[in-house]
């Protein structure tokens, strides 16, 4: 948190100071509503400052008119990201968002599910180039604003592959939209990518680590010299200065290599999440299952709920709006229905998590560690009981 807003009142002088205006139009801060509270962000950054009420409303007053950022906005801005706007136009600088009609402030977007890697266990299955063209992404975009999403994760397929990626990106950027990206990183080594990410900074770059020698890795991903190209575009990132946390994705064929892929991102000297629970395709297919690695499966904490549906959503190629990237059906067509379609979404999120089929009586469902769209899921596949289920356990 920055400084206290309520510390300084707006910067005195004599005379109307003139706002300097800046050349590059991109808003580096970015004011929302969030719930009930009333945040400043900055672009890239992970971090905010909570305003008062009062505070937030000052700014509204003040944009409606050209004026330079007030005295305590400048101190709080420097205080928390050691940024000077003093003597700027407040326009220039920051961008006022207006609150959506419902309490979406995340969601998630498949931009493509098409893939450069051939991995085995992808819960994507058959990989697909398709979706939305440029025009419908913007739409699909500003619906999405208009929701009220503040922060928006990019995914895939590889989402660096998809032709209209950076128009994509720089235009959810204009929008106000705090963004992660979800990638291979086999395209992080292209300039075109980089000058873009060094512009328009993300809040994260999320990167899967699939082993730490090249014969391992590309044996996962079934590509010659991925490790190369990820490796090379992993170093030119960071020498760019950008936030990278690494998922460490283990399986049978490169489980020998663990201890290895640890020390490969602490020598990095960035944060790595380990994920080894190897789910069904979204099409309720199991050729991804055999691929786990058994002494690495781990047991999620019991499921007692989560914001699919209420506070949160998935897009998915095509502008289809679901709970989540599991339970995918029934979704809500964003670019023909628009932010009034959402509505609807809360209604399905509790109907898709009524426990049906053969989890329905079950008496231990309160230590049950799978939301029920996960579990649906693992059935279609025909999944054995052990890889989701307590009971197959026992």
């Amino acid at each position: 948190m920055g400084a206290d807003p309520n510390s300084a009142g707006p910067a005195p002088g004599p005379e109307p100071i003139a706002p300097k205006k800046r050349e590059d139009s991109m808003h580096q801060l970015v004011a929302t509503a969030f719930g009930e509270r009333r945040l400043v962000l900055r672009r890239g950054s992970p971090k905010a400052v909570q305003l008062p009420h009062s505070r937030f409303e000052e700014l509204r007053a003040l944009s409606t008119a050209p004026n330079v950022v007030p005295g305590w906005l400048v101190d709080v801005v420097a205080a928390q990201w050691q940024m000077d706007v003093a003597g700027q136009c407040l326009d220039d600088v920051l961008l006022l968002r207006k609150a959506g009609p419902y309490e979406f402030s995340r969601a998630t977007w498949e931009i493509n599910l098409g893939c450069d890697y051939d991995c085995e266990m992808c819960y994507l299955g058959e990989k697909r180039f398709e979706g939305l063209d440029m025009d419908g992404k913007r739409t699909l975009l500003t619906v999405m604003r208009d929701a009220g999403v503040i922060w928006l994760q990019i995914t895939g397929g590889e989402p660096l592959m998809d032709p209209d990626f950076l128009e994509s990106y720089r235009f959810a950027n204009e929008l106000g939209m705090q963004l992660e990206i979800l990638s291979n990183g086999s395209q992080l080594r292209r300039d075109r990518v980089l000058d873009v990410f060094r512009a328009y900074p993300p809040t994260k770059l999320t990167l899967s680590l699939y082993g730490a020698t090249a014969s391992t890795y590309d044996a996962v991903t079934r590509r010659r010299g991925g490790f190369r190209r990820f490796s090379e575009g992993v170093h030119k990132a960071l020498e760019a200065g950008l936030r990278i946390d690494l998922s460490l994705i283990i399986v049978q064929t490169n489980a020998h290599e663990v201890d290895a892929m640890r020390a490969w991102a602490t020598d990095l000297g960035v944060p790595f999440r380990e994920y080894a629970n190897i789910s069904p395709t979204i099409h309720g297919t199991a050729e991804t299952l055999p691929s786990q690695s058994p002494e690495y499966l781990t047991h999620r904490k019991p499921f007692t709920g989560c914001p699919a549906g209420v506070t949160f959503f998935h897009a998915d190629p095509f502008g289809r709006a679901s709970i989540c990237k599991v339970g995918r059906e029934p979704n809500i067509d964003l670019t023909a229905e628009g932010v009034s379609g959402l509505a609807r979404l809360g209604q399905i999120a509790e109907s898709l998590m009524l426990r049906t089929n053969g989890c329905s009586g079950c008496k231990i469902s309160d230590t049950c560690r799978v939301c029920r769209p996960m579990a649906r899921v693992f059935q279609e596949a025909k999944a054995p009981l052990r890889n989701y289920c307590q009971h197959g356990e026992r």
